[in-house]
């Protein structure tokens, strides 16, 4: 069955103009133009919209899943497993936050005794799940799994009190660092207290430090596109000027 760009944005629950965007950036193309010059799909394209919805609900970004559906060996049987795996993964931590919140209504009903530690739970394991999908393979690869187990332990049993610390400490950071760039100097006092920060924000998150180590992330950041997509979000160059930053506190440069 073939579909206008009007069928198919209805079909889809999408706009006429989203469909429109998906061909500019090479994600969804029609499969031909009629004589008429209108957008005409067909069945490949009515999966091919499915598995970008899909995605797009897993929280990937459109430049993301372009290199996914693109890719020659990308496949649709193989795609929809993994879908499965994802949302099911995505349902437990649902599970998980819906249980944490049950546990606080009971313990505010004086049913039953719950730690501070046990409040905080279900949002760690998200964060958790969410770090090791977009960086567990990179991470594990350059640290090893032992010490991305000890990082996680870390993580799982620190207090409220340290976790809003280490938030605060990286959001102090990021602010630096966008008065530092206006520098354009990574060796500057701001900047240096960017990467001082950087460490100390590290800390709560690390089971030990070397300067290496710390300088070896850095270099990741600019490496790896998702680091460096996270980075450069607000100011483009982000990442890179942390980087330099980074070598020069702790001395160690990589290449």
């Amino acid at each position: 069955m073939e579909y206008t760009i009007q069928k198919l944005a209805e079909l889809a629950g999408v706009s006429t103009r989203t469909l429109r965007y998906y061909d500019e950036l090479g994600i969804l193309k029609p499969a031909r133009i009629n004589s008429s010059g209108y957008r005409i799909y067909g069945q490949y394209e009515v999966n091919l919209i499915q598995q970008i919805l899909f995605y797009r609900e897993l929280g990937l970004q459109l430049n993301q899943i372009k290199d996914i559906v693109t890719d020659p060996a990308f496949n649709f049987a193989k795609a929809l497993h993994e879908h499965r795996e994802r949302l099911l993964d995505k349902r437990n931590q649902l599970d998980q936050l819906i249980a944490n919140v049950e546990k606080t209504i009971a313990h505010s009903e004086g049913r039953m005794k719950m730690t501070d530690q046990e409040k905080f739970e279900g949002f760690k394991q998200k964060a958790l799940k969410e770090n090791e999908d977009k960086y567990g393979k990179e991470i594990r690869g350059k640290y090893g799994e032992e010490t991305v187990k000890k990082s996680n332990e870390k993580f799982m049993n620190m207090s409220q009190e340290e976790y809003e610390k280490s938030v605060n400490i990286e959001k102090e950071m990021r602010e630096l660092l966008k008065n530092a760039m206006i520098t354009g100097d990574p060796a500057s006092e701001l900047a240096q207290k960017a990467a001082q920060l950087h460490k100390k924000w590290l800390l709560f998150h690390w089971p030990s430090y070397t300067k290496e180590a710390h300088a070896g992330l850095a270099q990741m950041y600019v490496h790896d596109e998702r680091f460096t997509a996270y980075y450069d979000q607000e100011q483009p160059g982000t990442a890179e000027f942390l980087r330099d930053a980074i070598q020069i506190f702790t001395g160690v440069k990589n290449h």
